[in-house]
């Protein structure tokens, strides 16, 4: 531990700690600057958070005021902590569970109707979480939000289909999104929440595991028909552009957004893929699914479980991986370079190279991103390298890969890229700008 010196004076303002803006979107940078210090002096920059299960998440990192007694974390690097170096959003995609939570945790937003709000403190000499008794110098709260103003959510319990729909304010007709996300199953907002909130209208589909699908729980109970019903009801919504829906599938999804849009009677305008398979190793509804799946799995030192190996191309039978060749728009498909629940390279390669093959190479987008892990999210929240998959009939950790910065470097320029390929293929289609 660093100490400063004295900073109680009767001369001169406090020392003063702001965030700004003080109430912004996920994926906004937030200005954090300390003002009216010792000059040259350490400090330390702390960031608290609870969960929306309560749990709480902290990072922390060290600085050096300048001449003037002021910092700023957009310009200034940190030189101790939860990372190093100019990392403007650290603070944010650096949290980690505090010591003594419970294991496993990951970090997500269950109640995108309400911010994250983050506690930031300033304080005196470099220190650590466990030597917070240093005194706090000045403190200031930050909220992060998913849904902006005026975005509308909307439950669906329509035609069998279970999901929620977010629109974006005013009438619209918007461009919109179908998002689905892996075999963790549920109802997964957040992102759809955020696309709302950038001018499209998403739809986040519930296909395993809910309590409003068939049952049992524990395996996929839908078939084709469900996911083209969904696409259907994007599609024939009022404030929907029928002709300017994209596809988005993380892990599972992937092979779920590749197989509806290579179906004759569904015709997305882009997709979005991010570290999936391109086929599976069971069908959909099999009785047995899991069961199938499940002599893929391998285990580290820890007993951590990884599921790569079941999306192996190798391990796909041939009947069972989507015919690519039928695909008939755009596709940007997201790697992480360190995995590991899914082989995504190898099926990044594999739909590449028949594209190739059947003349449509030019369809095919492909980002690669070293160090990022299975879990590409929405920027600026902390990635989870493992994290509780289940706990009954076992306690199953999963591993996802992925080391802090990089993935974080990662989320924040594949999330750039992705905003920029929906406006060329949703926004620009037959000339049209919003």
């Amino acid at each position: 531990m660093t100490r400063g010196v004295m900073w109680k004076s009767s001369f001169g303002p406090a020392p003063l700690l702001t965030a700004a803006p003080a109430r912004a979107l996920i994926d906004d940078q937030i200005s954090i600057k300390g003002h009216f210090l010792q000059p040259q002096c350490p400090v330390t920059v702390c960031a608290q958070m609870h969960s929306d299960d309560g749990d709480l998440w902290e990072a922390f990192a060290h600085y050096n005021t300048n001449a003037d007694g002021n910092v700023n974390l957009t310009r200034d690097p940190s030189v101790g902590g939860s990372y190093l170096g100019c990392e403007p959003m650290g603070l944010f995609w650096g949290l980690q569970p505090a010591p003594g939570a419970r294991e496993g945790l990951r970090l997500r937003k269950k109640n995108v109707e309400t911010p994250y709000v983050m506690l930031l403190s300033l304080l005196e000499g470099h220190v650590s979480h466990s030597e917070r008794q240093s005194s706090e110098l000045a403190a200031v709260t930050a909220e992060r939000w998913y849904m902006a103003p005026g975005v509308r959510r909307i439950e669906i319990r329509q035609d069998g289909v279970v999901g929620t729909l977010f629109l974006p304010p005013g009438p619209g007709p918007f461009p919109a999104m179908l998002d689905m996300w892996g075999m963790g199953g549920g109802l997964v907002e957040y992102r759809s929440a955020l696309f709302a909130s950038k001018g499209y209208a998403s739809l986040a589909l519930a296909y395993f595991g809910h309590r409003d699908l068939p049952g049992p729980q524990n395996r996929i109970n839908v078939g084709d028909s469900y996911f083209t019903s969904a696409f259907h009801l994007l599609q024939d919504h009022p404030q929907v552009c029928a002709n300017r829906i994209g596809i988005i599938g993380l892990s599972f999804g992937v092979y779920l957004t590749l197989r509806i849009a290579t179906q004759s009677d569904v015709k997305p305008s882009c997709l979005i893929c991010i570290n999936g398979p391109a086929g599976n190793t069971i069908k959909l509804m099999d009785e047995e699914q899991m069961e199938n799946g499940q002599r893929y799995w391998t285990y580290d030192d820890q007993g951590f479980v990884s599921f790569r190996d079941i999306s192996l191309p190798a391990n796909i039978p041939p009947e069972n991986i989507v015919k690519m060749e039928h695909l008939a728009c755009p596709l940007m498909y997201i790697v992480g370079e360190d995995d590991m629940s899914s082989s995504s390279m190898e099926n990044a390669n594999l739909i590449e190279e028949t594209l190739m093959a059947a003349g449509k190479s030019q369809l095919f987008t492909r980002l690669s991103y070293p160090g990022a892990g299975h879990l590409i999210e929405p920027p600026y929240m902390p990635n989870s390298r493992s994290s509780l998959w289940s706990v009954k009939p076992k306690k199953l950790v999963t591993l996802w890969g992925g080391h802090l910065a990089p993935h974080a470097a990662a989320q924040e320029d594949a999330w750039k890229k992705i905003l920029d390929f929906l406006e060329i293929n949703l926004r620009r289609v037959h000339g049209m700008m919003r």
